[in-house]
């Protein structure tokens, strides 16, 4: 008994050292090749693992996090006594050391990596201390899921007063200039097919790109999380421009009026209300020996009243999240440049506010956009359609890309569509749609297809003064499909290259946090594009064999 109450003395005492540091801090995310050695009451261990995965594990593997706090024999009991329901974890000692298993099974339309239970689990049990160690037990295919997954559990921004995490530029890291900082450390046991573990630590290169990842992934949740009086179209272009010096590059930015004088009837009709003018910003890698020409276009509303037909208000607020399309292309773009792309990879952001005010667009306007074709406005709250279409024209005409891939929290009907988990992947081409569904599987950015009938769809869109409307006629026939129909038409139903649109409406956030969504889908998505060697290895195949299993695992 006396022992017990010591035991619980101590736990109370170790607590109570680790809350008073908690709330000014912010956190680091470091990749480590290779365990380090650390005591566990100093630096607080998790381990995450399929529980087949733990049962491989010895004691020695694992000494370096745990020794002289856990014994071999109380390791070997934990492991024993987790029975994942889905998720099960076990103390090894007090708080600080902690063994948690993932789910046992993956359904298909599930990531291996079981990679929302993983950031579930970093959630709930790091301890938000100055240095603590997460371990992830996995193969050697689901490192970059396992990372990405826990990189999700630490957002940046924060305005909590007396927290290191606040904003102090829109591209910088949470706390700059504070030298009180949380670190995690990120580090793996690896199993081998053979069922053995791998001794060998990660490379170099699979480091940098897992910390590149881990930066985009940051970033593109930073923006989502900022409200607009932090994040609006000035700041999203500023963000551009410090991440475009810092790559070396020359944005080409065109705003305001000179918007409505080019062309681009869509943004400018969407933004012309707000103070601050919108915009369409190009970024452009153009290596040496380029084959290929490829495209990212993104929904930058950096807030969506919905216009004249404005929302309601239980619908409005979050509505700071509809730039997460722009903001997943800005992590993307920055992480596989950082990575070596090795074809031409353009950025196009589509910025605007979609405001209420004097000079608004009304129901009943006609927009030209800049493929030329006319719009009726029936429903100011569309708006992110018609942004769109000016993006992905501007991609084809001026920019010649072979494969555009449009990403945006395009339709409410998305959630209902493919849930919570899984954004909708809308395609012209078979073969690429096999392909995102591998890389939403190899990423933990997971994807859903939506039906693509543009000779079934698109009359939703009739009009008997223009060349179509904005929004459905029958808000029960497959909205979110008819979405992206409506941006296919500006680029074109006989376009020979590949068209893709990912609609995320959903998984751009979990809860009130932004998730980071669409970061790992596009590197791996296009990882055969770059000189990484790790986005190369779970790069999709040409081909996906079909598969009648129920469960992968």
């Amino acid at each position: 008994m006396r022992l017990l109450h010591c035991a619980q003395a101590l736990r109370r005492f170790v607590s109570r050292s680790y809350s008073s540091r908690i709330g000014k801090m912010a956190t680091d995310i470091r990749i480590n090749g290779s365990l380090s050695a650390s005591d566990p009451q100093a630096h607080p261990v998790l381990i995450i693992g399929q529980l087949r995965h733990l049962n491989l594990l010895k004691f020695d593997n694992l000494a370096s996090k745990l020794c002289p706090r856990v014994t071999e024999e109380t390791f070997l009991n934990a492991i024993a006594c987790l029975h994942p329901a889905p998720t099960d974890k076990v103390s090894l000692y007090l708080d600080v050391a902690t063994v948690a298993s993932l789910p046992l099974k993956a359904s298909r339309h599930n990531t291996a990596s079981r990679a929302h239970a993983i950031t579930r689990l970093v959630k709930n049990h790091v301890l938000n201390v100055s240095e603590e160690s997460v371990v992830l037990v996995c193969e050697r295919e689901n490192i970059f899921a396992s990372a990405c997954a826990v990189v999700r559990a630490f957002p940046l921004y924060s305005r909590k007063t007396g927290n290191g995490a606040q904003a102090k530029t829109p591209t910088g890291e949470a706390g700059d200039g504070d030298n009180s900082r949380n670190v995690v450390n990120v580090e793996f046991v690896v199993i081998d097919k053979d069922g053995g573990i791998e001794s060998n630590p990660l490379t170099p290169d699979e480091i940098k790109c897992l910390n590149e990842t881990a930066r985009g992934i940051r970033l593109t949740a930073r923006i989502v999380d900022m409200p607009c009086n932090e994040m609006n179209v000035d700041h999203f272009v500023q963000t551009i421009e410090e991440l475009a010096r810092e790559l070396l590059l020359e944005p080409q930015i065109i705003r305001g009026e000179e918007l409505r004088e080019r062309g681009f009837g869509g943004i400018y009709g969407v933004g012309k209300a707000a103070a601050v003018p919108p915009a369409l910003v190009v970024l452009s890698h153009q290596p040496k020996g380029a084959q290929e020409t490829i495209a990212l276009v993104g929904k930058g509303i950096v807030y969506d009243t919905g216009g004249l037909s404005i929302k309601g208000k239980t619908a409005m607020p979050g509505m700071k999240r509809d730039c997460g399309g722009a903001a997943a292309i800005l992590g993307a773009f920055y992480a596989a440049v950082k990575c070596g792309f090795k074809d031409n990879l353009h950025a196009v952001f589509c910025l605007a506010e979609n405001s209420v005010g004097p000079n608004a667009t009304r129901p009943d306007d006609i927009h030209t956009l800049y493929s030329g074709r006319t719009v009726e406005i029936n429903n100011t709250d569309a708006e992110g359609r018609l942004v769109l279409a000016d993006g992905v024209c501007f991609a084809n005409k001026d920019l010649k890309a072979n494969i555009i891939l449009d990403m945006a929290t395009l339709t409410g009907a998305q959630g209902v569509a493919t849930g919570k988990y899984h954004g909708a992947i809308l395609t012209n081409s078979e073969t690429w749609e096999a392909k995102s569904l591998q890389a939403g599987r190899k990423s933990g950015d997971l994807l859903a297809p939506i039906i693509y009938c543009p000779e079934l769809h698109f009359s939703e869109f009739a009009s008997a003064l223009a060349d179509m409307k904005n929004s459905v006629a029958d808000r029960q026939n497959a909205q979110s499909s008819c979405a992206g129909i409506f941006v296919a038409a500006h680029l074109g139903f006989d376009y020979h290259g590949v068209w893709m649109h990912v609609d995320m409406a959903t998984p751009v956030h979990c809860g009130e946090r932004a998730t980071g969504y669409g970061v790992a889908l596009l590197l791996t998505l296009f990882g055969s594009h770059t000189n990484s060697s790790l986005l190369q290895s779970i790069a999709p195949t040409d081909e996906e064999p079909p598969t009648k299993r129920l469960c992968r695992d």
